[in-house]
């Protein structure tokens, strides 16, 4: 600084290197084992194949992770308070047949105790600690050497090197390079639970979706007892799986074949109701799209989705007015995916106009009958990928019709299906096939 700001003198200002005595608990002799300092290697000698997964009893959940768990993992799941993260973490800490060090900060032993006596599972290999000091929690896992390493949650638990309170951006920084340092060394799995803001994100500084290896999603709506488990990021899997549970008393069940739960069971045809064969990952599903359009009493349209990106329903009624002439521009349009799933797929176009038409026309749509196709801007009806499983997927649950793109029809090669194909090239064929 040069001058002095107390007594106006020059060149007094001395420099003073204060180290504060390090706050932690003393680190244990298997903690500090575990730190080995790590060598170069060449990358041609590296050998792969000897780590295997662990593979939980819970399908769906391998699913997500892309196959098991990764052993020295570090896996991140977030998701709206009460919608089930603690049950489903607790769930699958019981169905391991591995012992599994169960870290709370929010609970008691005691309603951790209640909560697991309702659900499934074998307790003798759960153990259950209830500690909010990283470095203890880290101690304590290095003693008992578990196989696998649950901590609820990443906001409640604090480092004593920082004075700052659990749950700032310091703390979970720290805290989560810590947790990370440990399961990299010791090559123990670790599930870490994050709270959300809300807007839906994982609350905290972003370096800790960067520290981790995976960020899982759980979501659900409280009016529907299904939940979804999603991959946002995945280093050692695809993003694109998706798991589907259904909320029960007794916890968390595994639904294998969503297609069934997610197509209404109804006794007539009614308009505005179409099937689509979507993909979620490496998964097919047919899941019903309802539409209502009726004439706007109140000036201007009203446009609602439910599961579906609303921008992209404005643009395919664009493209419906623009390209077949049909007068939505003075109707509202509603729509809803049944069963409050969220569907990204852009082959689930050609139901979603379908459905359209169905409800302008006031035309029921024969329940036998499916889609699959994407809808550009000029009202051509384009390929989608993985073809082959969506229609064998359609044939195994009993529809007899489909209607997809001409486009598609080239790699099929000719096969025998149990289902009859309709190959479409542009919207004008769709509404003459099947409304005219």
């Amino acid at each position: 600084m040069g001058k002095c700001a107390a007594c106006g003198e020059w060149n007094t200002l001395q420099e003073e290197v204060m180290l504060r005595e390090k706050a932690s608990p003393a680190v244990s002799k298997a903690h500090a084992q575990l730190y080995q300092p790590a060598q170069p290697q060449v990358l041609s000698e590296i050998e792969t194949g000897h780590t295997r997964r662990l593979e939980t009893p819970d399908e769906e959940f391998n699913r997500v992770l892309g196959g098991g768990i990764v052993p020295g993992s570090m896996i991140l799941i977030g998701g709206q308070p009460g919608i089930g993260k603690s049950t489903l973490l607790l769930q699958l800490s019981m169905q391991l047949n591995n012992r599994v060090l169960y870290v709370s900060g929010e609970e008691s032993e005691e309603q951790i105790k209640m909560r697991a006596e309702r659900l499934d599972g074998n307790q003798d290999k759960c153990y259950i600690l209830t500690e909010t000091n990283v470095e203890r929690i880290l101690n304590f896992a290095s003693e008992l050497r578990p196989d696998c390493i649950i901590i609820d949650s990443i906001q409640t638990i604090s480092s004593a090197e920082l004075d700052a309170v659990a749950g700032s951006i310091s703390q979970i920084r720290e805290s989560a390079a810590l947790i990370q340092r440990f399961a990299k060394t010791s090559h123990i799995p670790v599930f870490i639970i994050g709270h959300i803001t809300k807007d839906g994100n994982i609350a905290g500084p972003k370096i800790l979706e960067h520290i981790v290896d995976a960020v899982l999603q759980f979501e659900g709506d409280r009016h529907y007892s299904y939940r979804i488990l999603r991959t946002i990021k995945n280093r050692f899997g695809s993003t694109d799986e998706m798991g589907i549970y259904e909320m029960r008393a007794g916890g968390l069940r595994e639904v294998s074949n969503p297609s069934e739960l997610l197509l209404s069971q109804k006794d007539e045809d009614l308009s505005g109701s179409a099937v689509a064969a979507t993909m979620e990952g490496m998964r097919p599903m047919l899941i019903e799209c309802q539409a209502l359009v009726s004439k706007a009493v109140y000036g201007n349209p009203q446009r609602t989705a439910t599961g579906f990106e609303l921008r992209r329903l404005s643009m395919l009624l664009a493209v419906l007015e623009k390209r077949c002439g049909l007068p939505f521009g003075m109707n509202d349009a509603f729509l809803n995916l049944a069963g409050g799933i969220r569907v990204d797929d852009p082959g689930i176009d050609l139901a979603i106009a379908a459905a359209l038409i169905s409800s302008l026309d006031n035309t029921p749509i024969p329940g036998d009958t499916c889609f699959v196709g994407e809808i550009g801007l000029s009202g051509e009806i384009r390929s989608v990928s993985r073809i082959e499983q969506r229609i064998q997927e359609a044939g195994r649950l009993g529809f007899k019709h489909v209607f997809l793109s001409k486009y598609n029809t080239k790699g099929l090669g000719g096969k025998d299906y149990p289902i009859v194909l309709h190959p479409i090239g542009k919207l004008d064929e769709l509404i003459s096939g099947l409304f005219r």
